[in-house]
């Protein structure tokens, strides 16, 4: 699923407001949870294409998560209602509730619940993976999710943090974070692993790759005590970097962390073959040679 070339950017963390691979949770306004755009009807559409050919590949949920799916359906519809009146309600269907929220908005839904073990993945509705398998991580706790992600494996201190952090989240306080990634295709359903994937040709133009960043929400639900985790994909051709106002900064920027990445996390992205020519391409963006 391609998406049209756009002259503008919503999110870029790799502008240095953000580091890669760090937590980097900030304070999140509840009026901004979900953030609905002209994208809408294209996101939609292709959940129900999913849905439709794929069912059990973007929706997983343990027994005993209904009633906290329909809180946090419930808690969807007050929010939408409230912010952004005139959004599609759910059917009548008999579907899970946590499906029929994430069929309502651009955003991936997961719920984890925490356990004798740590914060589990036990209901959700992802249509849009980034480079991991809703089946392979359903039913697993957060250290192992998380463990080819280089420094938040089981033992590192950002395992650790990340489960202090998930039980001391308040009701009240929701937060956020940005991640980004870079890819030779602009589809929004990815389930396959960069490692198992057919390596990206090296000669490319800023057209033929696309950054990829991931809105991450974490939201405590009030009544069960699970954590309603969103996440909403934005993605771009990085030559509009070179449209933007601020085309030179956003193009360093971005040179720099990935000049900043050791090799294990430029692997990890999908990039040990790429990254040298992609550093050169935005430096040439700076110094508007392109």
């Amino acid at each position: 699923m391609k998406r049209p070339t756009c002259t503008s950017l919503t999110y870029t963390p790799y502008d240095g407001s953000a580091r890669p691979f760090t937590i980097g949770l900030m304070p999140l306004d509840i009026a901004r949870w979900i953030e609905p755009d002209d994208d809408l009807e294209r996101y939609i559409k292709e959940k129900t294409r999913l849905a439709d050919d794929c069912f059990d590949a973007v929706f997983v949920a343990e027994d005993g998560t209904e009633a906290a799916q329909q809180e946090a359906l419930d808690i969807l519809l007050a929010h939408l209602a409230d912010q952004h009146p005139g959004m599609l309600q759910p059917d009548a269907s008999n579907l899970p509730p946590l499906f029929k929220a994430g069929s309502l908005i651009q955003d991936d839904l997961v719920l984890m619940r925490r356990k004798a073990d740590g914060w589990h993945l036990v209901a959700a509705h992802v249509a849009f993976p980034s480079s991991w398998s809703l089946r392979e991580k359903f039913g697993r706790p957060m250290h192992e999710i998380h463990a080819d992600v280089p420094g938040f494996g089981e033992g590192t201190r950002n395992a650790t943090l990340i489960t202090r952090i998930f039980d001391s989240l308040q009701i009240a306080q929701p937060v956020e974070r940005l991640n980004w990634s870079v890819n030779a295709t602009a589809d929004l359903f990815l389930p396959v692993s960069k490692h198992r994937r057919t390596p990206y040709a090296e000669a490319f133009t800023l057209e033929e790759r696309f950054v990829r960043v991931e809105r991450q929400t974490l939201r405590k639900l009030p009544v069960s005590g699970d954590i309603l985790f969103t996440i909403r994909i934005y993605i771009d051709p990085i030559a509009v970097i070179a449209r933007h106002p601020q085309a030179q900064k956003l193009a360093s920027s971005f040179a720099d962390q990935l000049e900043a990445l050791d090799d294990q996390q430029t692997a990890y992205k999908g990039l040990s073959l790429q990254r040298t020519e992609l550093v050169r391409k935005l430096r040439a963006v700076c110094s508007a040679d392109i």
